[in-house]
């Protein structure tokens, strides 16, 4: 019986080897792909998807092209993973910038509230415009007109509180109009770094605080 004791207890061990490594072997796992979607961001920003190569990341990464299949089979899986993991930081920024209680500021309050939150994170993720705007993945393209369908939902939002009389078609080309200016604006933003970065901030939210100071006047709102 001893004996019989034994060799179940060393036909155990490796399994329970194996299963005290499996966690380890997921984090290091865990670990590469972050490291490998940081590489694909800095080379989409700074050469584009559509010239960026798996051997370009794989470089940025300091790993080997065969390290990076193990994980990825080709560059659109890098962009498909990296895009979904930038949407949905967008989603949750979007839902910080228009909280509902920024609707009773004053229009430049307001005007803060909202852009502040989305030009950092545009800022502090370069990679999220380069991938929304240059890639032409379909799932991405996809995700990000619903993203933006959902953004110019929250604008039209904010517009109807302050501007009960508008029409739905004036309240849709305005929203628009907001969207076509903050784009623009955002590729001088992403641009530029430092103080004429701020400055391009600040012109854009003079130009949108006249742009609608008219309308706010009009309907009553502050």
């Amino acid at each position: 019986m001893p004996e019989r004791s034994q060799a179940e207890t060393a036909a155990k061990a490796p399994k329970a080897t194996k299963e005290a490594a499996a966690p380890r072997r997921q984090a290091r796992g865990e670990r590469r792909i972050a490291q490998l979607l940081a590489a694909a961001a800095s080379v989409f920003c700074r050469t584009g998807y559509a010239a960026a190569s798996t051997n370009a990341i794989a470089r940025e990464a300091e790993v080997s092209p065969g390290t990076l299949y193990q994980f990825f089979p080709n560059k659109e899986a890098i962009a498909i993973e990296l895009g979904g993991q930038l949407l949905r930081r967008a989603h949750e920024m979007h839902g910080q910038a228009f909280l509902p209680e920024n609707l009773d500021r004053p229009l430049p309050e307001l005007l803060d509230a909202v852009l502040d939150p989305v030009i950092a994170f545009n800022c502090e993720n370069p990679a999220f415009w380069a991938l929304m705007h240059g890639s032409g993945i379909p799932g991405i393209t996809q995700e990000h007109e619903e993203l933006h369908s959902g953004l110019l939902t929250r604008v039209q939002g904010i517009l109807r509180s302050f501007c009960p009389d508008g029409t739905p078609d004036e309240i849709a080309h305005v929203s628009n109009m907001i969207l076509g200016i903050f784009k623009a604006s955002l590729d001088l933003i992403l641009a530029s770094e430092g103080t004429e970065r701020a400055a391009y901030v600040a012109e854009l939210k003079t130009v949108l605080l006249r742009y609608l100071e008219p309308m706010a006047t009009t309907s009553g709102a502050h």
